[in-house]
This record gives structure tokens, sequence and C-alpha cells, in this order.
């Protein structure tokens, strides 16, 4: 007989299924190269790789300045209550 799997775990591997699938076609679709021009500088590179590399900046970014602001409220509040 076959081993049941429990129902949690069925639910945590769809999505990752799925997104995985998402992200195949959003490569297949995105691999004609883009050329990339700042200043005096020239990169080539596929589209998909470009929107990745974005998207991490961006992500990059936003957890920097949320700590940053986290540690600055911090500090006023406890400099409020000396």
């Amino acid at each position: 007989m076959g081993k049941i799997v429990p129902f949690k775990i069925v639910y945590q591997i769809i999505p990752g299924v799925v997104l995985s699938g998402l992200a195949v076609v959003f490569i297949g679709q995105n691999v004609a190269a883009t050329e990339l021009r700042f200043l005096f500088w020239t990169l080539s590179m596929s589209r998909a790789l470009l929107m990745f590399l974005i998207f991490a900046i961006g992500i990059i970014l936003g957890w920097l300045l949320h700590s940053y602001f986290k540690s600055t409220k911090i500090v006023n509040m406890q400099n409020k209550s000396l």
C-alpha cells in the first residue's frame, strides 16, 4: 500500500510547483537580450535576468530600510523614556 501524505504537505507542495511552472514560462518568454545603458557603461543581458536583479535589489533595499527605520524608532523610544 502507498504511504498517506498529510494534507499540510500537499498544500505546501502545490503552490511551489505552480510558482516554479510560472517561473519557467516567464523565463522562456523573456530570453531575448536587452541592452542596458547607464552613463558610460553598456550591459547586455536577458530580460528575465534583468527583472530578477531589479526585484532582488528592491527586496534588499526594502529590508535594509525597514531595519534602519525600526532601529531608529527603538532608539527614539529609549531616548524619550530617559
